[in-house]
């Protein structure tokens, strides 16, 4: 599937970068690392013991992969680190595919967030504070954040745009520490569907309570689509307050709220416990994002390849997945 998909090319002239030539390109070594995600294997040296294991089967997967010969255990701590973006703008491209090919339907979508618990041990905001690392095994990247439903998380967090209907899937992806708040990434995160068909085609999007931001109802207006919240009423709400208030609170408004809880809220679940990423089995934020990313990536594809292929129930995907 990485190889039928049309990913976007860039303009060389643009991205031509300093130094030495790339020896293995962005979807050769994108087919490596999901190969680590697929067969969760733990580690980049976990990875390169696999790929060079003198075995029919090990051989067929370096030759999926398209390599010559197996990149060096460093080679994939280097990109691993670096591949980040390129997860990022493939996870869009996946999205403007599902919709394009009118497997879902955009016009209601969600945005939401979720917690990820960092790898290792928790480093204390007193500590933080000093500087002071008190233990070995801390992830001095992440950052504290709260859950209503968990309480305080050392980590990070995943952002998601998702669709709400039959079929299931990301269409915008981001990851950030823990500590930076959900109204900060939906310009980002929206500003992912602007190149693409889903925001010709978006009528709501549906988000928690810590989406209630004046300039976000604003940007979402400007993009020709409503964002639905849940609005508190106070003694001295304006009149354009009372206006949200009333939509949310209305038939229409209701019934669009209510699509995050059979949406966007299992998936990012499903994604969780399919992957195994919380806790992270990484450290680092650059190698979280990317393992997190991938993971993303990873589920859009096999519910792709799943559609192609007429499965019933197309988000069914663990079975697919090494043990």
């Amino acid at each position: 599937m990485i190889g039928l998909i049309d990913w976007p090319r860039k303009n060389n002239n643009k991205t031509r970068r300093r130094g030495r030539p790339l020896v293995y390109s962005p979807t050769v070594i994108l087919r490596c690392f999901i190969v680590r995600i697929w067969f969760r294997l733990d580690s980049n040296r976990a990875l390169h013991e696999y790929l060079t294991m003198e075995m029919p089967y090990n051989k067929n997967v370096v030759k999926g992969c398209g390599l010559s010969r197996v990149p060096s255990r460093r080679t994939f701590d280097r990109r691993l680190v670096t591949i980040s973006n390129d997860i990022k703008n493939r996870i869009t491209t996946m999205g403007d595919l599902f919709v394009r090919e009118k497997i879902i339907d955009p016009s209601i979508l969600s945005a939401d967030s979720t917690l990820v618990k960092a790898k290792g041990h928790v480093w204390h905001k007193s500590s933080m504070t000093e500087g002071v690392v008190p233990r070995s095994g801390i992830d001095t990247d992440a950052r504290w954040g709260f859950s209503h439903t968990k309480g305080w998380i050392f980590g990070y967090k995943l952002h998601l745009i998702s669709s709400t209907g039959s079929i299931i899937v990301p269409l915008a992806a981001d990851f950030t520490t823990a500590n930076i708040p959900d109204n900060q990434m939906y310009s980002v995160l929206t500003a992912s569907l602007l190149p693409i068909t889903i925001i010709k085609r978006m009528l709501y999007m549906s988000a928690d309570p810590g989406y209630d931001d004046y300039e976000l109802y604003d940007l979402s207006n400007s993009m020709e689509f409503r964002l639905v919240c849940p609005v508190r009423r106070y003694k001295n709400t304006s009149a354009d307050r009372i206006k949200l208030v009333e939509f949310y609170e209305s038939n229409v408004g209701q019934a669009i709220y209510s699509l995050r809880s059979i949406s966007i809220e299992p998936l990012i679940g499903h994604i969780k416990s399919t992957f195994r990423i919380d806790p992270l089995p990484v450290r680092g934020y650059d190698r979280a994002r990317a393992i997190v990313l991938l993971s993303v990536l990873l589920y859009q594809i096999l519910v792709y390849y799943n559609c192609k292929t007429n499965k019933d129930n197309p988000m069914a995907i663990k079975y697919m997945l090494g043990t």
